[in-house]
């Protein structure tokens, strides 16, 4: 029952701010890995002004200057509220989605906030990989680990006690992208390894600056891949990640990493997949230390 009545959530979401049954683009950019998984049968539409114009009421100047914005990324944009934290991880306050990534509020040290970055491997020890969609306000198209995204400002996921709140967010950030259901990924499975701190801006006007935390679990799922926040995803081993790396870094082929993504693998990221094939994340935990990267 509850993992229909999330599915009947997300249809009504998509439905109020996307319209269903549009066909999806067959421009969708081509995987450097070949063809990926099956993506769900959503596609953009210019026909969801009406179910966000509460919510952009408030954006005030804002909603005419981004009008070129997708609608659904708008709207995440105004309606969730992020955790505003200190240095050490300090809950300060809250704010817009939209505000915490805009550069002039970054570059103004106000909107630092906590973050999250899954790495969920199978049972073959093989990394889920994420394209992020063309429709992403920050970083769209690039490549990047499993889930990206923010815990919120409300209770369940401000939660402190073993980083609950955080679990939960990556819980619900998985269905919302991946299409994951909550039962296939338990809140005490995920794994947080360790936390980091870093700025990175996406382009002129946007960018991240966020304390990140960094959750790994082992588990096979199925997927089915929601298109307005994912482009295309694949399951990597280590050669093919390191083959990723080379492509990006010589620029074939157009591929990008995210930053985030790519602090990741450039400082921890080959250290604690021999945990994950040795069944010993649990010794590779560090939640005391906060990177600065």
């Amino acid at each position: 029952m509850a993992a229909a009545a999330r599915s009947l959530a997300l249809l009504s979401t998509a439905s109020a701010s996307l319209g269903l049954g549009v066909a999806r683009s067959s421009a969708r950019p081509r995987s450097p890995f070949g063809r990926g998984l099956a993506l769900r049968g959503l596609s953009s539409s210019s026909s969801s002004f009406a179910a966000t114009a509460a919510v952009m009421g408030k954006a005030g100047t804002a909603e005419a200057a981004d009008a070129g914005m997708d609608a659904v990324q708008r709207r995440l944009m105004f309606e969730d509220e992020c955790i505003l934290v200190d240095e050490q991880d300090n809950v300060i306050g809250h704010d817009s989605k939209y505000n915490c990534h805009l550069m002039e509020k970054i570059n103004s040290g106000h909107v630092l906030h906590r973050a999250f970055s899954v790495f969920l491997f199978n049972s073959k020890y093989e990394l889920l990989l994420q394209q992020r969609s063309a429709t992403k306000v920050t970083f769209p198209l690039v490549w990047t680990n499993t889930c990206c995204s923010h815990p919120l400002y409300r209770e369940s996921e401000l939660i402190e006690d073993k980083s609950l709140g955080v679990r939960n967010a990556a819980q619900r950030k998985l269905f919302d992208e991946l299409g994951i259901q909550a039962e296939e990924l338990p809140v005490d499975q995920f794994i947080p390894l360790g936390r980091m701190l870093y700025k990175a801006p996406s382009d002129g006007k946007w960018g991240e600056h966020e304390l990140d935390y960094l959750l790994f679990m082992v588990r096979d799922v199925e997927l089915s891949p929601n298109p307005e926040e994912v482009a295309d995803v694949k399951y990597v081993n280590r050669d093919e990640l390191k083959e990723l790396l080379k492509k990006a870094d010589a620029g074939e082929g157009g591929i990008k990493l995210s930053p985030w993504f790519r602090l990741v693998v450039d400082n921890f990221l080959m250290g604690w997949w021999d945990h994950v094939e040795q069944g010993t994340l649990e010794e590779a935990i560090d939640m005391k230390t906060i990177h600065k990267l």
